[in-house]
This record gives C-alpha cells, structure tokens and sequence, in this order.
C-alpha cells in the first residue's frame, strides 16, 4: 500500500494506492494521522480511485478519518470509489457519516 498527499486551496487529498488490507490500514492510518498532525486541514479528501482490493479494515479506516476530521472541525470527502469498495462501505452504512459519491 502506498500513500500519497496532494495539498490544494480545499485542503489535503489523500490517494490510496494497492491493497486495504489489516496491516496496510494500520500502517496507513498512521501515517495519516502524523500528516494530519502537521498539516490540520480543514477539508480531507480520500481518493480511492487506485485500490485493487479493500476489505473491512478500508471501513475502520474510513470512520477514524472521519473522527478525526470531526475533532478538527473539518469535512472528509470520499472521492473515487471503485466498486468494491463502495458496496462495502455502504454495506457498513458508512454513507450515514461520511458522503458516498455516486
């Protein structure tokens, strides 16, 4: 798994990039978290356009972005979804939090 940062005027994008297994989450997560640390932006966005597989632990992932962005004041955006990915986050009822785009 690699992860990759682009900073805008809208804040941080986040590009995943492999497989969103267990130990690719928690390492992922992180270094996420150590970014966040440093930059807290208002606005994350997750690009998802570059996984070739994610299992539950992309949900965990997910909701602790999001609790995190939350405890900032901040927005997460979910952007690019493939499609495995988005049946299982909206199977969890992740778009309950978090904006699933279609």
């Amino acid at each position: 798994m690699r992860v990759e940062y682009k900073t805008n005027h809208r804040g941080t994008e986040v590009v995943l990039w492999g497989e969103l297994d267990h130990h690719a989450a928690r390492t992922a997560l992180a270094e996420i978290h150590a970014w966040l640390d440093q930059t807290m932006p208002m606005h994350l966005t997750l690009n998802m356009a570059r996984l070739s597989f994610m299992d539950s632990s992309g949900i965990a992932l997910v909701l602790s972005l999001y609790k995190r962005m939350a405890a900032l004041g901040g927005i997460l955006e979910i952007t690019d979804l493939p499609p495995f990915a988005r049946r299982i986050l909206k199977a969890a009822g992740v778009e309950k939090l978090v904006s699933i785009p279609a």
